[in-house]
């Protein structure tokens, strides 16, 4: 006897198993975004690397049919390039509501576009900034709405209110979807939202106080979780990698450490990469953490997406976290960090804590 409802057929790989996006947001997306700050033909000669049309529509193209639904980009990537690419992408294949994309405002994103001219309402977290970049941003997708707007980094001169008023109307108009926040201090971050090692000392224990979702990015260090035979062989062929934030692309002696960690528990999980290991360890740290990872080869992206195969022991991911040493900080050194009671408490009485919420892990 058939029936109306059948279960959906297995997904081509696990980026096609959707998650919630957060408590609060009930959007589910794939567990690795794409990021996608080389996508686009502009940047090529910043040490970024750049892609053409072509080169980008296939990218997409793998990271869709292999179940990905869920793209980073911003205003100002690869000088709008980046999202003229995704736009016309997801026109082409006529795809744009089955994807989660998300954008950013606050860049000066007309930085090639109108020289000479004035300048100064391109950038920053005002009002007008907001409105020209969230209607150019529009446009450049070939969409009436974006699913995440984020503002990009906090410019010390726009107050909390404005920013706020500005993004709730824009919600309120159905034009954006949800909000975001990046490269934000702790402080305007939890009065807005009541509303590296660092980010587990400040921004976790908040993201979970306060049902957030977090999508970390950087999380290969620019290209420097690499073998030893990888280095040599960037130093063979020239293709160091990127450089958009200095001439440096040689691992320091802290990431060579942390990189050899990584090769030690990669051997233990049969993990066909280091970086898999990486892309791994920062979501099972934490729930809700959907990591952006870009690169520009379609083999890079299926390696990574063997993250989602990999599920590591509290004590691998103790050994991860012990490669260098950390210093959680005050108050932290003194009253810990929430995951127990404080000697404080202990001192008077026994206390039993209900357990944290875990991230997903794959069967062992």
């Amino acid at each position: 006897m058939s029936t109306f409802w059948t279960e959906a057929p297995a997904p081509a790989t696990k980026l096609g198993r959707y998650r919630q996006l957060s408590p609060l947001a009930g959007v589910h997306v794939s567990p690795i975004c794409l990021g996608a700050m080389s996508i686009g033909d502009k940047w090529a000669d910043l040490g970024m690397g750049s892609m053409n049309k072509e080169s980008s529509f296939k990218l997409l193209d793998a990271y869709y049919e292999a179940g990905g639904n869920f793209i980073d980009t911003a205003n100002n990537y690869q000088d709008e390039t980046s999202e003229m690419f995704i736009g016309e992408w997801m026109e082409a294949r006529g795809i744009r509501d089955q994807l989660v994309v998300a954008t950013k405002y606050t860049s000066f994103y007309k930085r090639g576009s109108i020289d000479p001219g004035q300048k100064i309402h391109y950038i920053g977290n005002n009002m007008k900034a907001l409105h020209l970049s969230v209607e150019d941003s529009l446009k450049k997708l070939r969409t009436s709405y974006i699913d995440i707007l984020y503002l990009h980094w906090w410019d010390y001169t726009t107050s909390v209110e404005e920013v706020m008023n500005g993004l709730h109307h824009l919600v309120a108009a159905g034009k954006v979807l949800y909000l975001g926040v990046s490269d934000t201090p702790r402080g305007s971050s939890q009065k807005r939202t009541t509303t590296r090692r660092d980010f587990e000392r400040d921004i976790i224990p908040m993201a979970k106080s306060e049902g957030l979702a977090l999508a970390p990015w950087n999380v290969l260090a620019a290209g420097r979780i690499r073998t030893d035979e990888e280095e040599q062989r960037r130093r063979e062929t020239g293709e160091k990698g990127r450089t958009i934030f200095g001439d440096w692309w040689e691992r320091s002696e802290d990431e060579r450490k942390v990189c050899k960690a990584l090769e030690k528990v990669a051997a233990e999980v049969g993990a066909k990469s280091i970086q898999a290991v990486a892309i791994a360890y920062v979501m099972q740290k934490t729930p809700y953490v959907f990591p952006i990872i870009g690169g520009r080869k379609v083999e890079h992206l299926q390696s990574n997406i063997h993250a989602l195969d990999i599920a590591l022991s509290p004590e691998q991911v103790k050994y991860l976290e012990n490669a260098l040493p950390f210093n959680p900080g005050f108050p932290n050194e003194m009253i810990g960090d929430g995951s127990g009671y404080s000697t404080f408490h202990l001192s008077a009485g026994i206390f039993d804590k209900w357990p944290a919420q875990q991230a997903i892990r794959p069967a062992q």
